[in-house]
């Protein structure tokens, strides 16, 4: 009996030591340094993967700029986009292409003329990036169907639309001396740009 009780004494001094040991590690070791080794060893898998997706995409740089570069010449043979590359410039081409229609439809402006012509902000989301001029002539009937036909068929592609064609009384007496001025016409001309090459891609 009298063995017993140190035998057991030191295994419980045993036990108060390991649970000592475990306080002191939950205390100082695991917050101190277990904790701050495994957020490094994270930060390094994500560097690693990072610097495992930069590589990826360099590997394929040349690829992507054969593909970006085949895709501008695509639609470069496309007839449908405007060939400009800013909305601004895309603009002044849809108006220099209703004044070529209307001088070609009436020389000298004699029975067709531009009474205005403003650009119009699209703000509705398409596919493709569209650019809008709203245009208001003054044409007879031959003249005016020669205009439309003209901007509707050339290339690239150009659309008409909100067309709005009013005849009124002194216009119709302007018609009828000869001048063919008849009809007060106002419409939306707009086109399409050219989409980016990202965009065309994720089609």
């Amino acid at each position: 009996m009298r063995r017993a009780i140190p035998e057991r004494e030191r295994w419980l001094a045993l036990a108060i030591l390991l649970a000592v040991l475990a306080l002191g590690y939950l205390l100082l070791v695991h917050p101190w340094w277990t904790v701050p080794m495994r957020e490094l060893g994270a930060r390094i898998d994500t560097l690693q993967q990072r610097d495992l997706r930069a590589r990826m995409a360099l590997s394929q740089a040349p690829e992507l700029r054969e593909r970006t570069e085949a895709f501008r010449e695509q639609v470069a043979r496309l007839p449908g986009f405007l060939p400009e590359r800013s909305p601004e410039l895309a603009t002044a081409a849809l108006v220099q292409r209703l004044e070529t229609a209307v001088a070609e439809a009436s020389p000298g402006n004699r029975s067709c003329a531009i009474i205005n012509r403003s650009p119009l902000n699209d703000v509705r989301a398409q596919r493709f990036p569209r650019v809008v001029v709203q245009a208001r002539v003054r044409c007879g009937s031959p003249e005016l169907a020669a205009v439309l036909h003209a901007l509707e068929s050339g290339s690239p592609r150009l659309f008409v639309d909100n067309l709005n064609i009013l005849s009124q009384a002194h216009y119709m007496a302007a018609e009828q001396a000869g001048q063919g001025v008849g009809l007060d016409v106002s419409f939306d001309l707009y086109g399409y740009l050219q989409p980016p090459p990202g965009r065309a891609d994720a089609r």
